[in-house]
């Protein structure tokens, strides 16, 4: 099957993605909250970015990053894709990401840690050392995502991401687009307005594929150690790194303290 398909392949709604909109029951996707306009906007954000010369989508398959996969290679906009597999994800985002090639080929690049960083950073921490305190974890981040995202965004000139504003209190003022100095190019946010039950809208609409964890209770999915089901009236990215205050849980792919809106 190809992005292009007719064919429908009904798409689980999960149930926090109902009640995000309080609408619990009800069937999302079937007029309970239309994407509409916001595909519109989405796109036009995608060819902007696009228009900035070499564009890249970072991927981490979760339902965000799904809706901008499928716009990108259904309306073929030159953006490549690819994704950072820190060797601890769960083993359902290893099978999304096997049914992700099926329907759309191979279409997604895997960046993966430094060998030799690996080594020391378990022969300083141990294997889950990231457990104990703030500054050990975010060692971890650097070593499994922050460093291979450098890698992968050289030489492009923007980056695309799938984050939200209502994700987090840490993403709370996310603008559509932005300049990222720590990378040197521009940062586009297509889905930043967009709610959860319109995330779902567009997934089930179009039958994308999408990682199973999110009908157990997982909005938000990153290393399996470090992710867990939240449970409903929770922040939808509570289940990352809970043992932290919410103030602190980023990886920091995106730290916005380096990050500023465009010059006009």
């Amino acid at each position: 099957m190809n992005a292009t398909s007719t064919a429908v392949v009904p798409v689980p709604v999960p149930p926090l993605a109902l009640r995000a909109e309080g609408r619990a029951g009800a069937g999302v996707g079937a007029g309970a909250a239309s994407p509409g306009p916001r595909v519109d906007s989405a796109l036009t954000l995608l060819r902007d970015a696009a228009a900035c010369g070499r564009a890249r989508l970072s991927t981490s398959f979760g339902a965000e990053d799904m809706v901008l996969l499928d716009l990108v290679v259904r309306e073929r906009l030159p953006i490549e894709v690819f994704t950072l597999d820190t060797g601890r994800l769960h083993e359902e985002t290893y099978r999304l990401m096997a049914r992700v090639e099926e329907r759309y080929g191979r279409v997604v690049r895997s960046w993966f840690p430094d060998a030799g960083a690996l080594q020391g950073l378990v022969a300083a921490q141990g294997v889950n050392g990231f457990y104990d305190s703030v500054a050990q974890r975010q060692a971890c981040c650097r070593a499994r995502k922050v460093e291979p995202l450098a890698r992968a965004l050289a030489g492009a000139q923007a980056w695309v991401t799938g984050q939200r504003a209502a994700q987090s209190v840490t993403r709370t003022a996310l603008p559509p687009r932005e300049h990222d100095a720590a990378h040197g190019l521009e940062k586009f946010n297509p889905l930043h307005d967009w709610s959860e039950a319109e995330v779902w809208a567009y997934l089930r609409a179009h039958a994308v594929p999408t990682n199973e964890l999110h009908e157990r209770f997982f909005p938000s999915i990153g290393c399996a150690p470090c992710t867990r089901a939240i449970t409903p009236g929770e922040d939808l990215r509570a289940g990352r790194w809970w043992w932290e205050q919410p103030a602190a849980r980023e990886c920091g792919l995106h730290t916005r303290a380096e990050s500023h809106p465009p010059a006009p």
